[in-house]
């Protein structure tokens, strides 16, 4: 009897061992969570990209606001009835060096 319980003793000892401290174990579990846990964000962030992109898309497809607006911004349209003005600031020149005096030597 006391074999068997030795026996029994050393598998308990080593099932533990092998949850607790193997790379199988809950360490791994504990990983894998973790990860998840990341890739869960990650797509939720994705999936906040593909809503907006699928609303830019529909807006783009039924309505001509956001078409001109697109072409306002990124291709500088006018209309037929505006009229455009360009503000050119002048570039502000090199500040004046201070005045030496200069002396002249004659020898």
């Amino acid at each position: 009897m006391r074999i068997f319980s030795a026996v029994l003793a050393l598998a308990l000892v080593l099932l533990q061992y092998r949850l607790w401290l193997s790379d199988q174990g809950l360490r791994e579990v504990s990983r894998l969570q973790a990860a998840a846990q990341v890739q869960a964000s990650a797509n939720r962030e994705q999936g906040e990209r593909n809503r907006q992109l699928v609303a830019e898309v529909t807006d783009l497809k039924v309505g001509l606001t956001a078409i001109e607006e697109r072409a306002r911004s990124e291709l500088g349209m006018v209309g037929n009835s505006e009229t455009f003005y360009q503000v050119v600031t002048a570039a502000p020149g090199a500040p004046a060096a201070p005045a030496t005096a200069v002396t002249a030597r004659a020898q």
